[in-house]
């Protein structure tokens, strides 16, 4: 029997920092760092930076849905971010650096949804999650150098995870969470 595997694509700021909590779970395949969401075919991360081309800093994970489910995702990409902030992601600002949910069918996108208004109801956060649920569009993997970034540089990684204030909201904001 051959495995059925699925795409979940995810914004949460700094791509660096959106692999690590994803990579190596059971049942996920593979975490490609890269750009979606734009207008500009195969951008490189120079032209992103520039806030012009439309795409966001993206993780999109190839998963088997048998093994680790989408719902599973969701909760744990809510787990990496500041859901409320509109502007970019803790030091890194601007539309590059936005969050996004791009769903690739109607179940994800229904469970996306869901996921949203549930973490809204929660009370965990003060402020609206202002998170957009969008549609997927073409997702072009990132320069080599940005690929596992958490594994070749560890301590720039590290240093850049705790410094940017990521490292300390997950830990205010998820405590309970990552106690389990």
């Amino acid at each position: 029997m051959e495995a059925r595997y699925e795409l979940a694509t995810f914004a949460g700021g700094c791509f660096w920092c959106m692999v690590k909590p994803f990579d190596e779970q059971p049942g996920i395949i593979s975490v490609i760092s890269g750009y979606t969401g734009g207008t500009v075919e195969n951008p490189t991360y120079q032209q992103v930076c520039t806030d012009t081309t439309g795409h966001y800093e993206a993780v999109q994970i190839t998963y088997d849905p048998e093994v680790f489910l989408y719902e599973k995702l969701l909760e744990l990409f809510w787990q990496q971010i500041d859901p409320t902030d509109p502007g970019g992601q803790f030091y890194d600002r601007g539309q590059s650096y936005q969050t996004a949910i791009f769903y690739h069918n109607d179940t994800q996108k229904r469970l996306a949804e869901e996921s949203k208004k549930s973490l809204q109801e929660s009370g965990r956060f003060n402020n609206p999650i202002v998170t957009p649920i969008l549609p997927a569009k073409p997702f072009y993997p990132a320069e080599d150098y940005h690929q596992q970034y958490y594994k070749k540089n560890r301590v720039h990684y590290e240093s850049y995870h705790t410094g940017s204030g990521r490292a300390g909201f997950i830990q205010k904001h998820w405590r309970d969470q990552n106690e389990k």
